[in-house]
């Protein structure tokens, strides 16, 4: 059968997946003895996963996707649509949005920029009552400290 591994390369892989389970079964013997037991059960559950993928066939699996060009012929179509969905939403990100969303953007930006009342637009350099610095309040003594420095902001911003 040429579209099968053969069966040495999935006993390779079995074993290397065995070996490897092994090992941090070991480690985390030895974390256990040195009193990390959160430590040690976290390794031991790191350690099963790759005997479980072997009793699950995972591995078969894999071994059968390694060996086919059709597989990673695939894979590399999934990466290339991949590479291609992420530049567009990194372009979409630096123009701010879809087209939709700049033209909404735009008209708000247009309907926004005079106030209703205004005599002149809330954008740009004015020559108004803004433009020009609020006089500074004389110092008063007494309990109205308080009150004068959020009476010069008050004034400041025309409230």
């Amino acid at each position: 059968m040429p579209d099968r591994p053969a069966l040495e390369d999935r006993m390779i892989a079995e074993t290397v997946c065995s070996a490897v389970s092994a090992a941090g079964l070991g480690i985390a013997a030895v974390t256990a003895y040195r009193r990390r037991f959160l430590t040690a059960v976290r390794i031991a559950a790191y350690a099963l996963i790759p005997v479980g993928l072997v009793m699950t066939g995972v591995v078969e699996w894999l071994a059968d996707t390694a060996f086919s060009p059709v597989a990673w012929a695939g894979f590399g179509v999934l990466g290339v649509s991949w590479v291609l969905f992420m530049t567009t939403r990194a372009v979409e990100r630096r123009r701010g949005g879809t087209r939709k969303e700049r033209k909404e953007a735009r008209a708000a930006a247009r309907r926004d920029a005079v106030a209703p009342a205004a005599s002149e637009p809330s954008l740009g350099p004015g020559s108004g009552a803004a433009a020009r610095p609020a006089p500074r309040p004389a110092k008063k003594s007494g309990g109205d400290d308080d009150f004068s420095d959020i009476e010069a902001i008050l004034k400041k911003h025309g409230i």
